[in-house]
This record gives C-alpha cells, structure tokens and sequence, in this order.
C-alpha cells in the first residue's frame, strides 16, 4: 500500500502536472533548418511547426505592390511548439537560440508555458511519459 500512495499523491495534488512544459519559439524562416539541426543535436524530438505572420521589434518595410507603394506591417515567421520534460527545458531553449540567432532585430521569441495535461493517444501515457521519446 505504501508503493502507490506517493504516485497517487502526486496525480491527484498535480504535482506531476508541473512536470511537463510547452516551448513557444518563434524564428525567422530562413533559420528553420539551421533551428531543426539545432534541436536534433540537443535530441529534443517531437517538433510542430506552422507558418505565420506576425509583427515585432522590426522596422516596417515598404514594398511596391501593382505600382503601389504598400507599408507591410506582418512578417513571415515560423512558430515551433515543442512539449517537453522539465529536463529538456533548458536545452530546447539553448538549442533554439542557437539555431534562431543572427544577431539582428526580429531573430524572434520563446516562450516556456506549464502544461496542465499531456496524453499520448496511443498508450494513454500522461505527463513527462507522454513528451518522453520512445527509444528513452
């Protein structure tokens, strides 16, 4: 009785919820593989990537458009989300700012958000087991 009641402890008073985090980066497209090297050498695996616009500390640029001259506010950019382990938190971030830097306004952003749930559909694994690659 006394084997399961710290792991019933933990999932019932969530302390096993704080265990799994969700990095946000945002980066510049022509850093993508530069960023993608970046994580396979830190081996963090499970990566989403979606293409995006958005506006940051960059100057606006003006571009001619059919003869007109149009101010562009949005940027493409390129948003990563990554669901990790609390021990994979640092090198996600370290991996990312190495990929991502170049040392100029708009290299982009990280944000690291706790994740209350994660769940791997086809095990039912939850928390760190679920962002915890299979060969590990």
């Amino acid at each position: 009785m006394r084997v399961w009641r710290p792991i019933f402890r933990r999932v019932l008073f969530g302390t096993e919820r704080r265990l799994v985090k969700l990095v946000i980066a945002i980066v510049r497209p022509e850093k993508v593989n530069d960023v993608l090297e970046a994580l396979y050498r830190a081996e963090v695996r499970g990566i989403s990537m979606s293409r995006i616009q958005g506006h940051g500390g960059e100057l606006d640029r003006v571009e001619t458009y059919r003869g007109t001259t149009v101010k562009m506010g949005l940027s493409e950019k390129v948003r990563f989300e990554l669901a990790v382990s609390d021990a994979f938190v640092q090198p996600t971030i370290d991996a990312l700012c190495t990929g991502a830097r170049t040392g100029e306004v708009g290299d982009g952003k990280i944000f690291v958000v706790p994740l209350e749930q994660a769940v791997r559909i086809r095990t039912g694994e939850t928390a760190e087991r679920a962002v915890t690659p299979l060969g590990k």
